[in-house]
């Protein structure tokens, strides 16, 4: 969601920087958005993301509108980034209050949602979803605002599952799309996937769940939740990262 959204464990990595991996799930679950709709009766059993949402992330050019892609066949030059779930024990930011919906079925709310540190809230933002100190979720998105819920949620308010979920254009790749994985190509800087990292997308079964925020998907571009960051410094860690030239075996 946010900037790189519209909205968004079995496996212990040792990762670069002062995050570390995420926990992908040992067996694929079936599954960063606009806002849900507020008649949407969400599953409330869970991630990354972003849904939208989740990071500091790159704002991304608008990109223009294509055609959808086919499935049922290998699909080429993908841009890969990844989303995840802030949590706010690992920011300590100033205060920042933060104002919107206290509940899933509302729009532009001017609640007090409390105060957060603020590179969480940015975060949140950014990656669509976050989860606070108490338990609950702050979720934004650019369509509702924020707002507080028991999960964090796609662009259709159902549940963001971490290593499942996925986000791109609807007119490029339908709600429901499954794919995998089949070739990480490269880093933004040309290098390859760390191992691991790429073993862990390309282990998963993926489902097209999430919507980018308008003008920031594009005709070969999606984004994969990974569930909660898990330390912080995680922006910096191998996880957090971009990957061109992906290949896909859509399902």
């Amino acid at each position: 969601m946010a900037a790189r959204l519209v909205w968004a464990a079995g496996l212990v990595l040792a990762v670069a920087g002062c995050g570390t991996a995420p926990d992908p799930p040992t067996v694929a679950q079936s599954a960063r958005p606009t806002s849900p709709s507020p008649s949407a009766s969400p599953s409330l059993s869970v991630s990354p993301s972003p849904s939208a949402s989740p990071s500091p992330s790159p704002s991304r050019s608008t990109a223009p509108s294509a055609s959808p892609v086919s499935t049922g066949r290998i699909s080429t030059g993908w841009e890969i980034t990844v989303y995840y779930t802030a949590v706010e024990r690992f920011h300590d930011g100033d205060p920042t209050q933060v104002t919107g919906c206290p509940r899933l079925e509302c729009t532009d709310g001017d609640d007090d949602l409390g105060a957060y540190p603020a590179d969480f809230v940015d975060a949140v933002r950014d990656e669509g979803t976050g989860r606070t100190s108490s338990g609950r979720y702050l979720n934004w998105s650019y369509d509702t605002g924020f707002w507080l819920d028991s999960a964090p949620r796609t662009s259709d308010g159902g549940t963001l599952v971490p290593f499942v979920s996925a986000a791109t254009d609807p007119d490029v790749l339908p709600r429901g799309t499954r794919f995998t994985v089949s070739g990480c190509g490269s880093q933004e800087d040309g290098s390859a996937a760390p191992q691991k990292v790429c073993a862990a997308l390309r282990d998963a079964v993926w489902k097209i769940t999430d919507e980018f925020t308008p003008g920031l998907g594009g005709p070969r571009h999606l984004d994969a939740y990974i569930g909660e960051e898990t330390g912080p410094g995680f922006t910096d860690s191998q996880w957090y990262l971009t990957l061109t030239g992906a290949r896909l075996l859509l399902g």
